[in-house]
This record gives structure tokens, sequence and C-alpha cells, in this order.
């Protein structure tokens, strides 16, 4: 069998692996010259994931007997879409892939199946009149764009026009949604999908770059500090979603805002978590996502066996640059061999430029660390920040240190 994958991030190394295992070929295609997954596998193509035709167009060449991706969400629409046209197994269909990565269409179901969500409106043109009511600060973000891209805080109305604009941009569509910010700490649950019934696997606290008018993930910390209570409504939240939307079989990945009371949804995608999220669920909950995404698209249905997790405490931190280019890591392995680090990882090739942070794509690089108590967690990660550098060729560390900051306790349960 042929399989083409599209996107060669970090996650797709381990899905190329999977699909390895099963003695499946693998066509790689993806935008950069050198991403991380190329060298994985048996072909590459450098194409954008979201030019639809050049991507039939190379499937149909290359007689693929199936497209897949993991952990992204325009790559899935387009594996959906070039799926139905060829008559090739795909876990979701194409109407589906596109109701979830739209935000337009996702906000209104929401409001339709009384799934809380911030009060919002969608707009292809800006028009003050459709925003009167609604208070300050308010967030912009493209309907149809992940990892953050173009999600703007604008606190007045000036600030409004200009990163509407950007946004609108950004979207293939030129429209953007305008919505009302929720105060609270963001959690990030993954469920599995399993004939209609929502698995809940993980739930982490999501922790972001402290600027105004940026939405940047630095960090994900487990068990999060929320109380039982509130898992319940995120488990009934994740029900009601798949329901909604009449996913079947399937990961699923729904950010939320929470009080310590209250739950609201950012949005939700039916895909696992990106970067390393794969690997935190299979710490917490012991689930493979990504065998279960090759199952699905074969046609088969795993069991979604959700075990105890393998560890009392996580986290992981993600590392971001200064303005330069990247070379190496430096002392990463041998934190990992002193039992400092459970692994690291690494999502940009060498040679690969830095100006600033705009999205949760600019990270170069990311670790885990986890312990049996909360003291020999914070002890583990102030020794890692401590001695791991990012370099460029001529040793400068490049790493963003002040991002690494320590750990709260407040934060964990």
């Amino acid at each position: 069998m042929k399989a083409l994958v599209l996107a060669a991030g970090f996650p797709q190394i381990a899905l190329i692996q999977e699909l390895k295992k099963r003695n499946i070929e693998v066509v790689l295609a993806d935008y950069n010259a050198e991403p991380v997954a190329k060298p994985y596998a048996d072909k590459y193509y450098q194409e954008s994931t979201l030019d639809i035709p050049k991507i039939k167009e190379i499937a149909v060449s290359e007689a693929v007997d199936f497209l897949i991706t993991v952990c992204t969400d325009q790559a899935l629409l387009t594996v959906a879409k070039v799926s139905e046209e060829l008559g090739l197994p795909c876990y979701i269909d194409y109407k589906t892939a596109l109701n979830v990565t739209n935000k337009q269409y996702m906000k209104d179901v929401f409001m339709h199946h009384g799934i809380p969500t911030s009060k919002y409106v969608i707009l292809k043109e800006f028009d003050e009149e459709k925003i009167k009511g609604f208070r300050y600060p308010l967030i912009v973000k493209p309907v149809d764009c992940n990892s953050s891209k173009g999600v703007r805080r604008c606190d007045n109305l000036e600030e409004l026009k200009e990163f509407f604009s950007a946004a609108a941009k950004m979207s293939r569509t030129d429209t953007a949604i305008i919505e009302e910010f929720i105060e609270g700490k963001e959690l990030s649950a993954d469920f599995y999908i399993s004939d209609g019934k929502a698995n809940l696997l993980s739930l982490s606290q999501s922790n972001k770059i402290a600027e105004k008018d940026k939405f940047v993930i630095f960090r994900a910390v487990f068990p999060p500090a929320c109380s039982k209570g509130l898992e319940s409504k995120v488990q009934k939240i994740g029900q009601q979603i798949a329901d909604a939307f009449g996913i079947k079989n399937a990961p699923m990945l729904v950010q939320m805002l929470t009080d310590g009371r209250n739950l609201d949804v950012i949005e939700f995608s039916a895909r696992t978590g990106g970067g390393i999220k794969y690997l935190l669920i299979k710490h917490i909950s012991g689930f493979d996502v990504i065998n279960a995404v090759v199952d699905l698209t074969l046609g088969n249905h795993p069991e979604c066996d959700v075990k105890a997790p393998a560890t009392k405490y996580l986290v992981n931190d993600f590392i971001y640059c200064k303005p330069g280019t990247f070379d190496r890591l430096e002392n990463f392995e041998e934190m990992k061999e002193q039992g400092y680090l459970k692994d690291y990882y690494i999502f940009k090739w060498k040679g690969a430029k830095f100006d600033s942070i705009n999205n949760s794509g600019d990270r170069v690089a990311g670790y885990t660390v986890t312990a049996d108590s909360l003291d020999e967690l914070i002890n583990k990660h102030n020794i890692v920040r401590a001695n791991i550098r990012v370099e460029d060729s001529n040793g400068t560390d490049i790493a963003r240190h002040d991002l690494l900051t320590d750990l709260d306790r407040a934060e964990f349960q």
C-alpha cells in the first residue's frame, strides 16, 4: 500500500513511523523545503497542503491508496476533499471537515445547540454598526486559520479596524470573526469519539505568552487545577459538540476558558492537538491517537480503553527564539540521560530563521518533564531551564529563556 501524508511537522514523524510499521510506502507533501519529517518519508513533494488541485495531482500520479494527516486542521480539509473526489478512504467526510474547520459555521452551531461560547459576529467587511453592544476588549481572528494565526486582542476601535483587516486578508474567504474577550484559564480537552460517544482522553491547562494581543501557547500542565465537577462539565460539552456536528468516529480537540466554575468554548476540531499533544495523551490515558487515526482511515475501529495516567504530574514547555538562525540544541540529551527530561522534541530544521513570535508554529523545540510529586516536578523543571540552550552557528544562545517561567503550584491539582 501507499499513503500520501500531508504536512511534515513533528507529529507527522510519528504518523510516518506508524505507517512504515504496517509496511505502507509513504509519499509526503509540505510547503517547506526541509521540514523535520522529510527524512522519514520515501518520497517528498514541496507543495502547499492547502493547494487542493496540486495535492490531487500528486495523489493520482503516485497512485496512492489513501491520504492522511494528523494534528492539523487545514491539511485535514484537503485530505477529506481529495479523498472524496478520488473515492479514497477517509475517517471524516468533506462536509464535516469543512464545518469543523470554519469558525463561522462552528459558532453558529454552538449557539443553536446551547454550547457556551462568547458573543460574536462574522464579517467580510468591517462594519462598526455590527458590534454595537459589544464590550471591549474584543478578539479578532480569521474564520479558517489554525495555530493562533491572525488572532489578536483589540482594546479600542482603532486596533479593531487594523487587526480585522489583517485577519480577513489571512482568511481564504476574506472573512473574520469578532468576539468578546473572556477572562479565564484555558483548558485543552482531547477526546476520542467512538460510535458517537465522546471519551475524554486528557485535560490540561494551556499557558500563553503574556502579551496582551498574542495567544501563543508556551506551556501545558497536567493535571490542571479544576474540580471534578468542572471535569464533568467538560465531558458533557464534548458530547454535545460530537452530537451537534454529527461526529461518529474521530479524535477531537476542544479548547475552553474557565473561571473555575463555568466553561466557554473557544473552538474545536476533529483532530488531536498539534505539537506533542499526541504524546501528552499517551502519558495521561495510554491511548495512541496516531495509531487510531491510521486504523480509522483503513476502515478499522479501535477500542477506546482509557487507562490511569502514567505520571502524577507533567509539564510540556515550548521554546521560542530571539531573532536569529537555528543551528542546534545543547544539553538536552544530557538532561534526558540524567533523568531530568522525560523527552525533548525538535520542530524546526537546521537553518530555520526566526524574527518574531506570531503563532505556535514559531516554536523551535519542546520538552517534557514528569514527576510523582509536585516538589520533584518543580526541582527537575528548574534544573532543565538552567541548563538547556538553543544555539546559532556561532554558539550564541538564542532561546527566549524569559518565557520559561517558574511553575506555579496553583496551576496544578
